[in-house]
């Protein structure tokens, strides 16, 4: 086995023949729009009504407004490479085939088995934090969920049936085309975007100048946390990071940067978009700035509501309502988070099932999950598989302490992501890029640099878990993927499996 066996990348225009390969390739319906709204669907969840009261009492204080913009640059700086790539290689993969295209096989391997995890822990996280804004609302209407089916983690053994059948539903939805998951993702980011609107119009009405000051609190230094859940940077240099301050924003920004996780899904459905070349970037970067720019009015509203030391850590934004006497807000937000969780987890699902396909299709995991449905055009096995197995995670595992994978994961395709524009650059200038990332190579290592330094403030366990999943990915490639690799096939002069 030589080197170049690994690293082999695969050329652009086979990606490009292969999505019209007979019984293996997607069907072209999103538009630019269709691309926004399942962009803003996957961003907006529990973050903006929950990382909101975190960050700010126990980080920056009103200045959280100023952490959310960072946030929203340091991923505008990745979202700039995704752009790139995704109408210059408008195929299925995201990450996968970015990775495959410019890196090589080994690596993109290690990213798409990367991206499965991250994908199915991430909608089975998310369908469990929608069972329990579910079931609080069930419960201000004197509804109670016997203990056997409610998930609970105390009081012996419990199956969460919420989260499980919603995985399930949102499964069934996605297996009857792009079409049918694209009006329900509308119609689901409707609702959520009108609750955040509500909430920010009311609450300006009980909006106190007195509440923003200090808007920047003084600075505070932190304890080191021990063991496995210090973060990685005070492991390897003793850094503990600053709370409040100038120092507190960017301490802040590292923890709502998760908030903004997912818009890299969009990529995903490069195969399935009309015109990727245009749509791609509008989709991406629309969704991101709409996002940041509703995060920090949301923000600047709790902030101003309630002094950010008495803000929930819970929720925040339901507890800033009832703080001025306005409880009937609080049922309204619930049902915005549910409406934003069930977005979440079907455009996680969806995202999931898309890169399983071109891995399929690819011959690295067996071929029979990239055949598609003659009349539906989804890989219906590949979402079957998938959405069960979500489905059971949901149901059976408790899985908090799981959830930062998804966080380090995405991370690292982001990292990923912005080398290989750099490389890309470099191998194949000939390509012809309908969108051009700004001022390359500088801004791709910024965005590297970034990512680098939020998966430094990530506990050392999380870094263990993460190896071990990726080890465990090596030895499936060099039982099964590197055997069947159909660009190994042709490289080879095989038979294609």
């Amino acid at each position: 086995m030589e080197l170049r066996e690994l690293i082999r990348a695969k050329p652009v225009e086979k990606s490009l023949a292969d999505t019209h390969e007979s019984g293996h390739a997607l069907t072209r319906t999103l538009s630019a729009l269709d691309l926004t709204v399942f962009g803003v669907g996957v961003i907006i969840g529990t973050g903006i009504f929950v990382l909101t009261g975190t960050a700010a009492k126990s980080h920056a204080g009103p200045a959280v407004a100023l952490s959310f913009a960072a946030a929203g640059v340091v991923c505008a700086l990745a979202a700039l490479c995704y752009a790139e790539f995704a109408s210059t290689v408008p195929v299925a993969g995201s990450a996968y085939t970015f990775a495959y295209s410019t890196i090589g096989e080994l690596p993109a391997w290690i990213i798409g088995w990367d991206l499965v995890l991250e994908l199915t822990l991430g909608a089975a996280v998310v369908s469990v934090g929608w069972s329990g804004y579910v079931q609080s609302l069930l419960k201000s209407g004197g509804v109670t969920l016997p203990h056997a089916i409610s998930g609970a983690s105390t009081g012996g053994w419990s199956f969460n049936l919420l989260a499980s059948l919603l995985v399930l539903l949102l499964t069934a939805v996605i297996l009857l085309g792009m079409h049918l998951s694209a009006e329900v993702t509308r119609v689901i980011v409707a609702i959520k975007v009108t609750v955040v609107l509500i909430v920010i119009v009311a609450g300006l009405f009980f909006v106190k100048a007195d509440n923003y000051s200090p808007f920047i609190p003084p600075a505070q230094e932190t304890p080191g946390k021990a063991g496995g859940s210090q973060p990685l940077i005070q492991a390897l240099f003793g850094y503990t990071p600053t709370d409040f301050g100038v120092m507190g924003i960017f301490t802040a920004a590292a923890v709502v940067f998760f908030a903004f996780i997912g818009f890299d899904i969009v990529a995903t459905t490069a195969e399935e978009t009309r015109n990727p070349q245009r749509d791609l970037p509008r989709g991406i970067l629309g969704s991101l700035v709409i996002c940041t720019v509703l995060y920090m009015a949301v923000s600047l509203v709790v902030t101003g509501m309630q002094k950010y030391t008495e803000l929930s850590t819970d929720a925040p934004l339901a507890d800033a309502f009832k703080a001025v006497g306005q409880d009937a807000f609080a049922d309204i937000i619930d049902v915005g988070a549910v409406a934003g969780l069930t977005s979440v987890t079907m455009i996680m699902l969806l995202g999931q099932s898309r890169v399983f396909f071109a891995m399929s299709r690819d011959g690295l995991l067996p071929r029979l999950f990239s055949s598609v449905h003659p009349k539906y055009k989804t890989p219906t096995r590949a979402i079957l598989l998938l959405g069960l197995v979500v489905a059971v995670l949901a149901g059976l595992i408790p899985l908090e302490e799981l959830s930062e994978l998804v966080n380090i994961g995405t991370l690292f395709a982001f990292i990923v992501v912005s080398i290989g524009v750099v490389i890309l650059r470099r191998t194949r200038p000939d390509l012809p890029r309908s969108f051009r990332c700004p001022w390359v190579p500088v801004l791709p290592i910024l965005s590297v640099l970034a990512c680098l330094w939020l998966m430094l403030n990530l506990p050392v366990q999380t870094w263990w878990r993460f190896l071990v999943w990726l080890v465990v990915g090596l030895v499936v490639y060099f039982l099964y993927g590197r055997g069947h690799s159909r660009l190994g096939r042709d490289a080879d002069g095989g038979v294609e499996p």
